[in-house]
C-alpha cells in the first residue's frame, strides 16, 4: 500500500506540475498570437517581446509557421533563441489533426529542442483574413522541459524516504503491539509447554478474560488426562493381582505333584506368566507415557546395573564399561528405564566374551540415545528382526523366555523411541535404543 501510494503521489504531482507548466505555455502562446500582425502578406510579430526567448538556446522557443493548401508547414517567424541553421520546431501530424478540429484549444506535446534538450511545446492555429484570402498560421512555444522532470524525481525521492520512514515506524509499533498485546498467549504457550514436559501439573497463571476459558479448558483437559492415567494403573493393578494368584498356584500344584502332565502344565503356567508379565508391563508403561512427569537421572542407574551385573556374571569375568553425561535424565519412570537398559545389558553379558560397554549421548533437547555393545558372537543381520518378536529366541537351549529385547522394543516405543540392532565395533551386537529426554 506504501509503494501504491508513492507511486500515486507522485504521478498526480508530475500531473499537476505538467498541467500548470501547460497553463503558462498556452498564455505564452495565446500572446504571441494576440501580438502577431499581417501586413501585405507579411507576418510581423515585432509586437512580442521575451527577454528569454532572445537568448541563444536558451530553453524557450518560439515559432510562426504558415499552413499550406497541402499542409506543408512553413516557417515565417522565429524567436533568436532559434538560429537560421537550428532545426525548426516540429508538430506531429495528430496535433494538426486536433487543432483542426478545435483550434480555440491549444495543443501539447513532447519534442526536442535543437540541442537535444527535451521541450514541452504549446501549439495553436489561428486564420487570418488577407487581400488573397484566408491565411492560417501556426504558434508554437516551446520550453525545456527538464526543470519538471527533475522536480518530479526530487519529489519521489522525497515521497519515498517520507515513506519508507513510514513504514518502518508502522512496523516497528505493529511488532511492540504483537509483543505486548500478545504477550499473554506467549505466556500460555511456555505453561502449556511446562505441562508437556512435566514441569507444572496445571496452568496456574491468571489470563485475561479473552483467554481464560482456553486456559480452564486446557487445566480441565489435563485434568482428564491425569484421571484416566490413574483409572488405567488402577485397572492394570487390579489385573496383575487377579492373573498373579492363580498363575502361582498352578506353579506349586505343578512341584507338588511331579510327573509329565505336571512338567506340561508348568511349563506352560510359566509361559503364561511371561506373557501376563510382558502384557501388564507395556499396558503400564503405556499409560505412564502419557503423563511422564517424572525426571529419571541415567547416570545412577547405569551405575547400579554395571555393578548388579558384573556380580551376577562374576564367574564368566564380564566387564561393563560405561558412560553418560551428568546431567543427562530420561522423560520417564525409574522402573521402566531400569527394565529397559537392565535387559539389553544383561542379553549383551550373557552373550559376551567379558566385556561390555554402555554409553548414554544426548542427542538433542527432546531425545537422548543409549548405545550397548558387546564382544560376543552377535547376530546375523537377516535374523535380527526375529529377535524383536515377542517369544523370539535364536538359541533355545540358554535360559529365558524370548521377551527381553521384544519388551525393550515396546516400552521404547510406548515412550516414543526406538530400539535398533547393528554391528558393534568391538565384534558382538550393538544395540542403539532411542529416548524422550528430560530437560535441565
Amino acid at each position: 500500500m506504501l509503494v501504491a501510494a508513492s507511486l500515486l503521489l507522485t504521478a498526480q504531482f508530475r500531473s499537476a506540475f505538467l498541467g500548470r507548466f501547460d497553463e503558462q505555455l498556452a498564455t505564452q502562446v495565446e500572446n504571441l498570437l494576440t501580438r502577431t500582425e499581417v501586413v501585405d502578406e507579411q507576418v510581423i510579430t515585432s509586437a512580442f517581446v521575451d527577454v528569454r526567448a532572445s537568448r541563444a538556446h536558451s530553453g524557450r522557443y518560439w515559432q510562426v509557421a504558415r499552413i499550406g493548401p497541402n499542409g506543408r508547414i512553413q516557417v515565417v517567424e522565429r524567436s533568436s533563441s532559434l538560429f537560421e541553421g537550428d532545426r525548426d520546431l516540429t508538430i506531429p501530424r495528430e496535433g494538426i489533426s486536433a487543432l483542426g478540429r478545435d483550434p480555440t484549444t491549444p495543443y501539447h506535446y513532447d519534442t526536442v529542442g535543437p540541442v537535444g534538450e527535451p521541450l514541452r511545446v504549446a501549439a495553436r492555429v489561428s486564420v487570418v483574413l488577407t487581400r488573397n484570402g484566408n491565411m492560417p498560421l501556426l504558434f508554437l512555444m516551446a520550453e525545456d522541459r527538464r526543470p519538471i522532470d527533475e522536480g518530479a524525481r526530487r519529489f519521489a525521492a522525497t515521497a519515498a524516504t517520507a515513506l519508507i520512514l513510514l513504514g518502518l515506524g508502522l512496523m516497528t509499533a505493529v511488532f511492540i503491539q504483537v509483543r505486548i498485546g500478545l504477550q499473554p498467549l506467549f505466556d500460555l504457550r511456555r505453561e502449556v509447554a511446562e505441562v508437556r514436559k512435566g514441569r507444572a501439573d496445571k496452568l496456574a497463571k491468571v489470563y485475561p478474560a479473552e483467554l481464560s476459558p482456553l486456559a480452564e479448558e486446557l487445566n480441565a483437559l489435563v485434568a482428564h488426562n491425569q484421571e484416566v492415567v490413574e483409572r488405567q494403573r488402577t485397572h492394570v493393578g487390579n489385573l496383575a493381582h487377579a492373573l498373579k494368584t492363580p498363575i502361582s498356584v498352578m506353579l506349586a500344584e505343578a512341584d507338588a505333584n511331579p510327573g509329565p502332565l505336571a512338567e506340561v502344565v508348568k511349563r506352560q503356567t510359566e509361559a503364561m506368566h511371561g506373557h501376563v508379565e510382558h502384557h501388564l508391563r507395556r499396558a503400564r508403561a503405556a499409560a505412564r507415557s502419557q503423563a511422564n512427569r517424572e525426571q529419571t537421572p541415567i547416570e545412577p542407574v547405569l551405575d547400579e546395573l554395571a555393578r548388579t551385573l558384573e556380580r551376577i556374571f562374576r564367574e564368566q569375568r564380564v566387564s561393563v564399561d560405561w558412560r553418560c553425561p551428568s546431567d543427562l535424565a530420561f522423560q520417564g519412570e525409574r522402573q521402566d528405564l531400569l527394565e529397559i537398559v537392565g535387559n539389553v545389558m544383561e542379553n549383551a553379558c550373557k552373550w559376551s566374551s567379558g566385556r561390555v560397554r554402555a554409553e548414554a549421548q544426548a542427542i538433542d533437547g527432546e531425545k537422548l540415545r543409549i548405545i550397548i555393545e558387546d564382544d560376543g558372537p552377535g547376530i546375523p543381520a537377516d535374523r535380527r528382526a526375529d529377535v524383536l518378536k515377542r517369544g523370539g529366541r535364536l538359541d533355545e537351549k540358554t535360559p529365558g523366555s524370548g521377551l527381553g529385547l521384544s519388551i525393550v522394543d515396546e516400552l521404547a516405543r510406548a515412550y516414543g523411541g526406538d530400539l535398533t540392532l547393528g554391528d558393534s565395533a568391538m565384534g558382538g551386537l550393538k544395540v542403539e535404543i532411542t529416548l524422550p529426554r528430560a530437560e535441565s
